[in-house]
């Protein structure tokens, strides 16, 4: 099928042997038998993100990390999805490759194609992911506005709603009081430039925070040149006590070509090839909102707090192919068909996307004491979204005489397409303390959306549909903290996430284009957790042990080319572990590890598994301080064989995409108020794709095979970096 070398559909060599994953493993658990911890897996980090109350690590039932100021300004990352990759361990993906991350999916659980509906991701507690199959505008959040990254494992539907069944990533920029204003530029590789700067400064009571970032870069592959900008404003205002009130304005600013995929297996052909529908191709998107928050004591058992934010979204998409005589799939000039006719590439030359978002959280916390804490809150959610495209004469032409052949008749070549959604719920946590050492977690959420979709296309006609579901969220837990900085939790949860608005329309098989499917139903997922914090000889080791069941999961079916509530059960299990140590007071390391496993339960594809999911990833990272003013670091991925994005049917005569390691390294020296870095990423210059799949690929001249295609990362990169922190 072409869209899956369409980026507006798809918004959606090196092996590891056995005994290097042997010894990667030996290496990780060493570092667990040592005599220090990182301040930053203390006890006492404060995180918000497991139940929303502020409480520290050890009180939370669920597999919590918290990634610091400290350790992203260490680390060898200049965008948040290679700290949540490097540092996190999370299985990151992108089909645009780059060094600057745009677009990157984050797949928490095991959801493969689907993951960027099922990995929540918030600002503050605010949920920012798109209505569409757009990706996360990542460039919005300056790097160095960021305080924290708290990463929840696991469903959390009843804490945030729609969207937490994967995962959660609350990016937390609340800076506090502390003076901090430093700026920093980087250069190197692929002629990339990026720029940052930070300037928070309090006076009295009140806190102005000022971030900005910019980003450019060349590309390696041709037609991957990209940049961004960002810009955010953050006022805190002290209201005396527990009181406070915030307001933070952010803009940023994306232009990014499209390269598009290599047809073949992964790290095969020529990976700087363009693919030719889309030559010229780009992406542009303006996003402007606003965030404001309220926290006010009402008594010394009763707090109110509101979160609210409102965006607006303009996407521009731009593919020339479909102004060329070419894009009519090899007609001649006079746009006559042959026999049998060839199917005419019908795809807008332009289209722009409009959007707009809005949600409100208000909520009651209340702290009872012995008699446990409570929180009753509501959420409202509004949000829109149209597009308009423009067609070439040649595809409008071609477009008519193909409607003529497959139905005797004629229809204008329209594609308008309008879809909004209004959501509210409402929902329930509670903790009890059963005894000093155990508290039983628990909460409930019910939550309705009423979504409708309109607008005009050639196969679809006149559009105009509404639907209502609702879905429900449950949270049961028990969490024994038997020791100081030693707990042990089990837990159920159930959570769900609704389509977003691009699954409404699908791909018609005549003469492409999008075709209005209707609106699907939500999924749902069931997942038991194990887990726990264990201090070992001062060092820290979190684990959990998962195993789950999603029902009416949405996926995409490549051999019918629509959206579907698959009538199959999708199980996923897994085992997820970190650990964080200082060896000595030079030597800090830290290692991570997922094993996880994401198959069909039952029907004619029992047992075979979800595409786009490696059944191991593996992580580790290492700084020593030379000196006091040298430091030395590095970081090593892991991530196993996966199978293509393909219909499941084809699994098991498919070939898999091969594991890949990818490491770097970097030498920093700090002399009074500067710090200066030299970064090599990648290193061992692998070849590697985080997305591949397996499908109808067209060729040049119109004719359509089956064929695999991948999308090939950048090799070896090397950046100069410096730092000036103001006193």
């Amino acid at each position: 099928m072409s869209q899956v070398f369409d980026n507006r559909k798809l918004k959606m060599k090196q092996q590891f042997s056995k005994k290097k994953v042997a010894l990667f493993c030996g290496i990780a658990f060493s570092l667990i038998s040592t005599t220090h911890t990182f301040a930053q897996n203390s006890q006492s980090t404060v995180i918000v993100s497991g139940s929303r109350f502020e409480e520290n690590l050890n009180e939370v039932p669920a597999n919590v990390q918290v990634i610091t100021r400290e350790e992203i300004a260490e680390s060898t990352s200049t965008n948040i999805p290679d700290i949540l990759s490097q540092i996190g361990g999370l299985n990151v993906r992108n089909t645009a490759g780059g060094q600057l991350n745009l677009g990157a999916t984050i797949d928490m659980g095991g959801y493969g194609p689907t993951a960027r509906d099922t990995t929540l991701i918030l600002v503050d507690g605010q949920r920012i992911n798109p209505i569409d199959s757009s990706s996360i505008s990542w460039e919005s959040i300056p790097l160095d506005s960021i305080n924290r990254i708290e990463i929840l494992h696991g469903g959390a539907s009843v804490q945030y709603g729609n969207g937490a069944v994967g995962g959660v990533i609350n990016i937390i920029t609340n800076g506090g009081k502390k003076n901090l204003n430093q700026v920093s530029t980087s250069y190197g590789s692929f002629n990339t430039f990026v720029n940052n700067a930070i300037f928070r400064n309090t006076a009295d009571k009140t806190t102005l925070q000022l971030s900005a970032n910019t980003s450019n870069t060349g590309g390696w592959r041709p037609n991957s040149a990209a940049n961004a900008y960002a810009f955010d404003a953050k006022l805190t205002q002290s209201l005396g006590g527990k009181d406070n009130i915030y307001t933070d304005i952010f803009y940023s600013y994306a232009n990014q070509q499209n390269p598009g995929a290599i047809v073949g297996q992964a790290n095969q052909g020529n990976a700087q090839s363009v693919r030719f529908l889309n030559i010229g191709a780009g992406t542009t998107i303006n996003n402007t909102g606003v965030r404001a928050g309220l926290s006010k004591e009402l008594s010394s058992i009763f707090n109110l707090e509101v979160d609210g934010s409102y965006s607006n979204k303009n996407t521009f998409f731009y593919q020339p192919f479909y102004s060329t005589l070419a894009s009519a799939n090899g007609f001649p000039v006079d746009l006559n068909y042959s026999s049998p006719p060839p199917y005419p590439f019908i795809s807008p030359t332009q289209t722009n996307y409009q959007g707009w978002q809005l949600n409100l959280t208000p909520r009651i916390k209340a702290n009872f004491g012995a008699y446990g804490t409570s929180i009753l809150g509501y959420e409202f959610n509004k949000a829109n979204q149209g597009s308009s495209g423009s067609f070439s004469p040649v595809t409008q032409q071609a477009a008519v005489t193909a409607y003529n052949l497959n139905y005797g008749t004629t229809a204008p070549l329209v594609s308008n397409q309008n879809a909004s959604i209004y959501n509210q719920s409402i929902y329930f946590i509670e903790k009890l303390p059963i005894t000093n050492s155990i508290d039983f977690n628990g909460g409930y959420r019910y939550q309705t959306q009423s979504a409708s979709a309109g607008g005009n296309d050639l196969w679809s006609g006149s559009i105009n549909s509404n639907q209502t579901y609702s879905a429900n969220a449950g949270d049961i837990a028990l969490n024994y903290k038997y020791l100081e900085g030693q707990k042990i939790y089990l837990k159920w949860n159930q959570s769900y996430r609704f389509p977003n608005v691009d699954e409404f329309w699908s791909w018609n098989t005549i003469g492409g284009g999008s075709a209005f499917s209707g609106i699907l139903k939500p999924q749902t997922a069931q997942t038991y957790e194990i887990g726990g914090n264990w201090q070992v000889l001062r060092s820290n080791l979190s684990a959990s042990l998962f195993t789950s069941a999603s029902q009416n999961e949405i996926m995409y079916n490549p051999v019918t080319f629509f959206n579907t509530n698959s009538i199959y059960n999708i199980n996923r299990n897994g085992l997820i572990l970190n650990g964080l140590s200082a060896i000595t007071s030079n030597l800090s390391a830290g290692i991570g590890g997922t094993i996880q496993h994401a198959f069909y339960a039952n029907g004619p594809y029992q047992s075979q598994s979800i595409g786009q999911v490696p059944n191991l990833l593996l992580n580790a990272r290492a700084t020593y301080i030379v000196s006091p003013n040298w430091s030395i670091g590095g970081i090593i991925n892991y991530v196993g064989s996966q199978h293509y994005d393909a219909s499941p049917s084809n699994y098991s005569s498919l070939a898999t995409m091969p594991s890949y390691t990818v490491a770097d390294i970097y030498a920093n020296y700090k002399i009074g108020s500067w710090d200066a870095r030299l970064t090599v990423k990648n290193v061992g210059n692998s070849q590697y794709s985080t997305y591949g799949g397996y499908g109808s690929v067209f060729q040049p001249n119109g004719a359509s095979s089956t064929n695999y295609y991948y999308y090939p990362n950048d090799p070896r990169s090397v950046y100069i970096s410096a730092k000036y922190s103001f006193n």
